[in-house]
């Protein structure tokens, strides 16, 4: 596996996690009804969401090269 594949492997499991940690802060807030689950699911998708974009990008320089 070459670096540029691992790099992007390990980009979509980053995703993958924001994804999951987004959703227990959700599963969190409507059990427990603390509002600071709210701002950690909002930057875990937040996160997940940059992560998209830096991977996208990464993908699309690593083409070129």
């Amino acid at each position: 596996m070459s670096l540029k594949a691992f790099h992007l492997f390990f980009i979509a499991a980053s995703i993958v996690l924001a994804a999951f940690v987004a959703a227990w802060a959700v599963s969190q807030y409507r059990t427990l009804h603390d509002p600071t689950y709210v701002l950690a699911g909002l930057a875990s998708a937040a996160t997940g969401a940059a992560l998209a974009v830096y991977g996208a990008t990464f993908q699309r320089k690593a083409r070129k090269l």
